[in-house]
């Protein structure tokens, strides 16, 4: 399942040092899982945060938004592919990390808002607000110059 969820991310060599990570985190923090959950719902948000933080620190979420062009609605449907991929990662990279995620589950990996409620531990009335937040935050940043 972690290997899984790293690929979506990384290539096949990358995802296996994600999964090496992420173990090496969970036997560290085996005493923040609270049970609120099942360990796999735990393991799987501990492999999603973990591939985000990574793609943050190495520049990598620009690429993935590239790959994944036009999947938040309403954003650069008037401009040029080329600009429309550079308006997508200058939202990516300003997007509050709890947004990102909500977004990649969402966006890219096609999870409904039950699903993702379950993961983050919120309502699916939240992620329907965060996922508005996200859209719009993409018509703002597509309106400045």
């Amino acid at each position: 399942m972690v290997l899984r969820r790293a690929r979506r991310f990384f290539d096949q060599h990358e995802a296996e040092e994600v999964v090496h990570e992420v173990f090496v985190r969970v036997i560290e923090r085996l005493d923040g899982f609270r049970a609120a959950s099942s360990p796999a719902t735990w393991l799987y948000r501990v492999t999603t945060n973990h591939c985000l933080n990574r793609l943050r620190n190495s520049g990598r979420r620009a690429e993935l938004l590239a790959q994944h062009q036009g999947v938040i609605p309403g954003v650069g449907s008037q401009r040029a592919d080329q600009e429309s991929q550079a308006v997508l990662r200058d939202l990516w990279r300003t997007l509050d990390p709890e947004l990102a995620r909500i977004g990649i589950y969402y966006h890219l990996d096609g999870m409904t808002h039950d699903d993702i409620a379950k993961v983050l531990g919120v309502s699916a009335a939240t992620v329907r607000n965060r996922l508005k937040a996200i859209v719009e935050h993409a018509r703002l940043a597509e309106a400045l110059p």
